[in-house]
């Protein structure tokens, strides 16, 4: 089905309403030096007039574009986030009475929506556009969701015309894209555009929907041409019409330092790709890239509504990615070496509270808890009692182990074998009597000490 915009559609021979005289607000590009003096056109070695790039035209000095700002019937707004930097522009344009464009910047939704049928309310139709893409955006770069969404706005255009809201006839284009690290997917009807300008080189991503477009792929005539065809009104496929009918739709990948753009036909449609190329490039930031677009569609006569948004990729997330990647992996890592100690603590404490040593306390064997060693200059062990049992008199073999700590299963036992040492040092004694008194080598000491184990008598 083919739509017309009903409005508007120039013919050759046809008279367009003049833009309004200098103010203020308003201005128009002048080269007084070349007013009623003839001008002589210039020619190369062939004969024939050299092929002038228009984009050099645009930067030329003295050259002087429209002024925008404060001007009646034009907007702007922008934002930004951690990795897009944004602004749009809308402009009634120098013909029309009332701006029939909508858009929307919504991060990472942005959509331009190009109203169609005039006084058949195509701005209700954009609007409702706008409105349904925006409730339905997709969480993630989801293209095929995008174009339901599109198509979504398509039906709730015809039941709004159907029910009273706006007209009937009313329809609109839109192009809609949503950016998602470092993909971008893309939502398309009508002959809106998205660029994407890659590297300093401007690439078209969406496929007009129009008559001339048609033409252009059967190559009969050019881009430049299509650009001032009589029929360059002519949409084939548009948003109001056809129940059925259905968005391109698809994904492309972009990076840091591209710059999209989305527009309205009313800047393509007056301003050469080479031109809008030579702007984005030049512009530093993306509202005067969007301004300047704007002003420059105005002062090649402004005869449609103008709508830009122009979105920088400040960062395509990849590298924060790789970094949060790097990041999740160092914390695993700390989180695994922090739970190993932990067990490692947990396993200290049980075995503290839960082993036992004898060891040596001044000279005395005595009773430990805990661990026999040091962790970071911390005793892992604590003294329970100090027995009345001297080393010296245990057998040198003894002697070593308890200074190394003779590690036993539980307190019971530890206390066991300690009596055996009181026991082994006893016997030890009681050996060491018989032997002397066996020999006769008792000392007077001995001696005395039968005495008094008989009373004091021989």
């Amino acid at each position: 089905m083919i739509d017309e915009r009903s409005d508007f559609s120039e013919t050759e021979g046809s008279e367009i309403n003049p833009p309004q005289p200098n103010t203020p607000d308003t201005y128009i590009d002048v080269l007084s030096d070349s007013i009623n003096e003839p001008v002589e056109t210039p020619v190369d070695e062939t004969g024939e007039p050299p092929i002038i790039d228009e984009a050099i035209i645009v930067e030329a000095p003295g050259r002087t574009s429209m002024c925008i700002d404060g001007r009646c019937g034009s907007e702007s707004s922008s934002g930004s986030t951690a990795h897009l930097r944004w602004a749009a522009r809308t402009d009634v344009g120098l013909v029309r009475d009332h701006n029939e464009d909508s858009y929307l910047d919504m991060a990472p939704l942005f959509v331009v929506s190009d109203g169609m049928g005039g006084h058949a309310a195509g701005e209700v139709a954009s609007r409702i556009t706008v409105e349904t893409l925006a409730k339905e955006v997709p969480s993630d770069t989801d293209d095929i969701q995008l174009g339901k969404s599109i198509e979504s706005a398509n039906l709730a255009i015809i039941n709004a015309a159907q029910s009273g809201e706006g007209k009937e006839g009313m329809g609109c284009t839109a192009t809609a894209i949503s950016i998602n690290e470092n993909l971008m997917s893309v939502g398309h009807v009508g002959d809106s555009r998205c660029y994407v300008l890659h590297a300093g080189k401007l690439v078209r991503v969406t496929h007009d929907h129009s008559f001339v477009e048609e033409l252009v792929d059967a190559g009969e005539i050019t881009a430049d041409e299509a650009r001032v065809h009589p029929s360059r009104s002519i949409i084939t496929r548009a948003l109001g019409s056809d129940p059925d009918m259905y968005a391109d739709h698809f994904v492309i990948e972009v990076v840091e330092g591209d710059r999209i753009i989305l527009c309205s036909d009313g800047l393509n449609s007056m301003v050469p790709d080479a031109v809008i190329e030579s702007l984005a490039v030049s512009s530093v930031s993306p509202q005067q890239a969007a301004d300047r677009l704007v002003a420059e569609a105005l002062t090649q006569g402004g005869h449609d509504n103008v709508t830009v948004i122009v979105v920088d990729v400040a960062s395509d997330t990849r590298e924060d990615s790789h970094f949060e990647k790097q990041k999740k992996f160092f914390i695993r890592i700390l989180q695994g070496i922090l739970a190993l100690f932990a067990i490692a603590a947990l396993i200290t404490i049980i075995m503290i509270k839960t082993s036992w040593y004898i060891g040596i306390n001044n000279r005395n064997v005595a009773l430990y808890r805990g661990l026999n060693t040091e962790l970071m200059g911390i005793e892992l062990s604590s003294i329970q009692e100090t027995f009345d049992i001297p080393i010296e008199q245990l057998p040198q073999g003894t002697q070593s182990k308890l200074i190394q700590g003779i590690r036993v299963d539980s307190e019971e036992s530890a206390r066991i074998t300690i009596e055996s040492y009181r026991d082994q040092i006893r016997t030890m004694k009681e050996k060491a009597k018989h032997t002397a008194n066996d020999t006769g080598l008792a000392t007077s000491s001995t001696n005395e000490s039968k005495k008094q184990e008989g009373g004091g008598h021989e």
